[in-house]
Order: structure tokens, then sequence, then C-alpha cells
């Protein structure tokens, strides 16, 4: 039976999501025994065409080349899974979709007629049908892992679906704005770094994006309430998925 052929493609980011691929160094070789890599530069030169099994995709569509790519690889991959705040929800790029994009050239670029980049800064899904999303910035190790053996054994994977207040409730965590009135997006981000921030003592940056039916409306009165103006709320969600739907309009709300 031949192995399922994985490709792993990047569109516009830091590259880290792919790093922690990489990085899973002993599991990684479990995989690559499981599977057949057929295209990963960050991994390998080879570079053999279509079809894939599955698709990993990091990064955001960020120009017109970029948005045709995106359809070439859904339509050449059987699954497509974005990998990553960059390719879930337009990563910190999407900052700039607030402003005006022609100021913001003008005032970073030298020879801003060189640059030619869409209006804004789009996850994947924007563009294509995506079959399943893994959220982080980076990507955690662990749900990478969790996807790829799932998808090799024909299960769902067992991803997280709760908040990250679960998450430090489920470790022993005390809650740091309760305990210290430090703001935190615990309540409306995504469980799934293992508890990194808060058992140090600091605030959630909503890493993995707004969990399913976030109430950022109830966690901004609450943060209002620490003593945060409207300026610091919105700063607080335009952070690495400030693209996300629940995050950009409730940072809207506090302009």
């Amino acid at each position: 039976m031949d192995k399922p052929r994985i490709a792993v493609w990047k569109f516009a980011s830091c590259d880290g999501c792919q790093l922690s691929l990489l990085d899973c160094e002993e599991e990684l070789l479990d995989i690559v025994g499981a599977v057949h890599i057929a295209h990963f530069l960050e991994a390998s030169s080879r570079v053999e065409t279509g079809p894939y099994d599955i698709s990993f995709v990091e990064g955001s569509i960020t120009t017109a080349a970029d948005a045709e790519r995106i359809h070439a690889i859904r339509a050449a991959s059987k699954l497509l899974v974005t990998i990553g705040a960059c390719a879930t929800a337009g990563g910190i790029q999407a900052l700039r979709n607030t402003r005006a994009l022609g100021d913001l050239v003008q005032a970073v670029y030298p020879v801003p007629e060189l640059i030619e980049v869409l209006d804004r800064s789009t996850p994947i899904a924007a563009h294509v049908t995506v079959d399943a999303e893994l959220r982080g910035c980076p990507v955690s190790r662990q749900q990478l892992l969790e996807f790829v053996a799932a998808a090799l054994a024909g299960r769902k994977p067992d991803l997280p679906e709760v908040s990250q207040c679960v998450e430090c409730k489920r470790a022993g965590t005390a809650c740091v704005m309760v305990a210290n009135g430090t703001p935190c997006l615990g309540p409306v981000t995504r469980a799934g770094c293992g508890n990194l921030c808060p058992r140090v003592g600091r605030g959630c940056y909503g890493c993995f994006g707004p969990v399913e039916g976030a109430n950022c409306v109830a966690l901004s009165e609450q943060l209002d309430a620490l003593g945060l103006n409207g300026h610091a709320i919105a700063a607080l969600y335009r952070n690495f998925n400030s693209g996300a739907a629940a995050f950009s309009e409730e940072a809207a709300r506090h302009d």
C-alpha cells in the first residue's frame, strides 16, 4: 500500500509553524517512516508534483500571486490543513487591515511603487475550502503530531475545543485576572498552548485565536473594570490573531 503523500507550503509568514513540525524531532522520524514527504522546502530541496493526500499550509494570502497559487494547491490536495495564526486568521500582518494600505507603504518602504500587495492580509479559508485548522502562534507540535496520527489511523483528531481558562483549571493554575488583576484573553482564547503564560503569572495573549462562542463583550467589561481604557482593550485583541472575526470586531468596538 502506498504511503500517504504529504506536502508543506509557505505563504506570508515567519516560518515558525514549519519549524514546529521540524521540532518534532524523534516523533518526526516515525512520521517520515509512515508517510512520503513530497514537498517541504523548509526540510528538503526535493520537489514532487501532486496530487497530495495532505497539504499543510502556513501563512496568509497577501499578494495576487498568493491568491492564484493557493487555488492550485487546493486542486492538488485531497486534504488541505491550515497551520498557525497566519493561515487561520491572517496573522500579525493582518494588523494592516485596519489602516490605509497606501499610507503604510509610503511610511515603511523607501521605494513604495515596487510594493505590490493586496489591500488585506487574509486567511487561507477566505480563498479556498479548508478541511481542518490547527491554530497557534506558532502551531502546537503536539497538535501536528495528533493530526497526522489521526489521519493515518482514519479517526477524528483529538484537538482542544475549550477556552484557555479550562486548561488553567485542569492544571491547577490560579486565574491571573482574579488573583493579580492581570489583563488576560484566556476566557475567549482556544486552549492548546499547554498553559504557557498563565502558569508563570502572565495573561494569555490569545495565540490560539478565539474559541468558538467567545464572549468578547463580557471579557471587555471585566478589562474595563480592571482600569483599562478603550485603546488598551483594543490593543489586547490586535495581536497574533487580530484578523479573526471575534477579535477584530471587538477591537473595532473600542476604537
